[in-house]
């Protein structure tokens, strides 16, 4: 059982959940604009977007195994001081896993070629994402531990998803997408950075530069604020560009809750006794509903 509660955090559910949301997005702004879904390349997209996360997750993990030696049952994954696990998962079962999983992408990626005609653009995208999330996993490139891929994932996350669901539909780029995930890619390095300051100082000591690390902790709060801010300022210039006020408005209700977390993340920073629970899940909160919310009121007009 602790070997499958292992596994299942490797996967990072929520992090699958939330690329399936920003997905629904994507296939929400092209039926806004009057296209049929056309709900045969729509599931085979999230498929293969599926099985590209885990692919690169579990190489990933993989090779964090080998280069630094931080295996799964010394962690602390709750980040809140609960003891380890003390399941074991070899670094080779991780290897499989990848390979498996990269291996029915590539095959995906065929049958989406059979099936669905993907433009030529559409192709484009789907190899960018592709080409980004196996840079970020190889450790010869070590983008997870430059901390710098944090930026390359929420591009790809928040931007490049969302993209590649729309052009399934339509085959060509449209301004409105870009309008409605740049604020997201804002608020997903936000969510990233918060997630990674209860773990600050495993980091370190098992040598992981993430972005926090390697700005410091400090810098890595103002950032983090100034990315919420910039997520509201960007989905009001997106508004004066053309973005539908109808479409922005209940996004912009979440504001008081940024302001929330600007709040708390201010406190810890002035050495008060942060409430892990609440500093990580706020973020969360905020980017899963602003997704939800503008796919919503896509979907729905």
């Amino acid at each position: 059982m602790d070997s499958l509660r292992l596994i299942i955090y490797l996967s990072r559910p929520l992090f699958l959940l939330g690329a399936g949301l920003v997905y629904f997005l994507g296939a929400g702004i092209a039926s806004y604009l009057g296209n049929d879904i056309e709900w045969g390349g729509y599931l085979m997209g999230q498929i293969w977007v599926t099985f590209l996360q885990l692919g690169t997750l579990y190489l990933e993990e993989y090779n964090h195994m080998i280069v630094v030696g931080d295996i799964p049952q010394q962690r602390n994954y709750s980040g809140n001081g609960r003891p380890a696990t003390e399941a074991k998962i070899s670094p080779q079962t991780m290897l499989i896993a990848a390979i498996a999983c990269l291996t029915v992408v590539a095959s995906l990626t065929a049958l989406i070629i059979q099936q669905a005609r993907p433009s030529g653009m559409t192709l484009v995208f789907m190899g960018m994402i592709a080409l980004g999330a196996v840079m970020y996993s190889l450790p010869s490139l070590r983008l997870a531990t430059s901390g710098y891929g944090e930026l390359v994932v929420s591009i790809l996350f928040a931007n490049l998803l969302p993209t590649l669901a729309f052009l399934l539909q339509t085959g060509e780029l449209h301004r409105l997408v870009a309008m409605s995930t740049t604020p997201l890619t804002a608020l997903y390095l936000a969510t990233i950075l918060a997630l990674q300051l209860p773990d600050y100082a495993r980091d370190i000591k098992f040598e992981r530069r993430t972005l926090m690390v390697r700005i410091g902790w400090r810098n890595g709060m103002i950032l983090h604020n100034l990315l919420i801010l910039s997520a509201f300022f960007l989905l009001g210039v997106a508004v004066a560009f053309g973005l539908p006020m109808p479409i922005a408005l209940p996004a912009f209700f979440l504001l008081p809750l940024g302001l929330v977390q600007i709040w708390q993340m201010g406190r810890v920073a002035d050495g008060s006794k942060p409430n892990w629970r609440s500093l990580t899940l706020v973020p969360i909160a905020i980017f899963s509903s602003m997704v939800y919310l503008l796919a919503y009121a896509f979907w729905t007009r």
